[in-house]
């Protein structure tokens, strides 16, 4: 199966080594021709256009930054739909709205191919360790052919239903884990203000919160808010579009969202800030301001 990538930044780049590193002959496209160099360097093919992945491959791979730019990929001048193969299967890792990929997907359909949405959970760390978790929209039979090629790069693929449940599996997922941490730095302003040790205070987060003393909602923490560290992992501005995308799709089906647009709310003010390229959790840092008290915690290893 020959493949092709198209977006190669922070998750996709490391996705599409993996794939080149499992053996599929791989074809790569990028706005930024700078971003292919390690991969051309390991033997992948440069294509100049998202039509010239098209024409070449077999399965054509897209991670982009939101809805408007797969839009533009897919259907914009030399764009995918223009020399898609039939019998092709295109494979979107954006997170994205769902009707923009059942559109789409319809618009392929005429061409004889077939689109999956398969958003993806573990960011950065999880695209390089080859440990992503992917939610998988669209056919079985297309899902069962990419599968050699998705597991090139992931730890879990999770199938949710027809074409567009991918897309929302992952804008809830998203919305659920951005809202936790802002609940988490809440909690622990107020422990720490109160009178805790910060570092008393996780650990009893983590013995006490889940059962098992595993308290995944606190991963995220050591090395952006307990650090001080925010350089950008997932850019808050994306996990703004993120926030917008659930707030959409609540509005789309009548679902209240109280809660949610609260913490939409806080990601805005990050971004009024002019924080939008860094970390989502610098976002974290207005409650802190708020309570005036820090979370920073040194390594285990200081």
């Amino acid at each position: 199966m020959r493949v092709g990538f198209i977006g190669l930044g922070n998750v996709g780049g490391p996705m599409a080594g993996h794939v080149a590193r499992a053996g599929f002959p791989l074809v790569i496209h990028d706005l930024r021709a700078a971003a292919a160099a390690p991969l051309l360097e390991a033997g992948a093919e440069w294509a100049d256009s998202p039509a010239d992945v098209a024409a070449r491959c077999d399965l054509v791979c897209t991670c982009l930054p939101g809805p408007p730019e797969m839009e533009a990929v897919m259907l914009g001048a030399r764009g995918v739909l223009e020399r898609v193969q039939s019998g092709a299967v295109c494979v979107d890792h954006t997170t994205n709205a769902p009707d923009v990929v059942r559109r789409i997907g319809a618009l392929l359909a005429e061409r004889g191919a077939e689109l999956l949405d398969v958003p993806l959970d573990g960011g950065k760390e999880g695209a390089v360790a080859g440990r992503l978790t992917l939610f998988a929209g669209g056919s079985d039979d297309a899902l069962a052919r990419v599968r050699p090629v998705l597991g090139a790069y992931a730890r879990a693929v999770v199938p949710v239903g027809a074409l567009g449940a991918g897309s929302i599996a992952k804008i809830a997922h998203n919305a659920l884990a951005m809202s936790i941490d802002l609940l988490v730095a809440e909690c622990l302003t107020l422990g720490v203000k109160a009178g805790v040790a910060a570092p008393r205070l996780v650990e009893a987060f983590r013995e006490g919160c889940v059962v098992g003393g595993n308290a995944m909602f606190l991963e995220r923490l050591p090395a952006t808010l307990f650090r001080g560290d925010f350089s950008a992992r997932f850019a808050l501005a994306l996990a703004h579009k993120d926030f917008r995308l659930a707030a959409d799709l609540a509005a789309r089906h009548g679902v209240p969202t109280r809660l949610l647009d609260l913490c939409e709310r806080e990601l805005a003010e990050g971004l009024h800030r002019g924080w939008g390229d860094l970390d989502r959790t610098k976002a974290l840092t207005l409650q802190e301001e708020r309570a005036g008290v820090e979370i920073r915690i040194p390594p285990p290893s200081a």
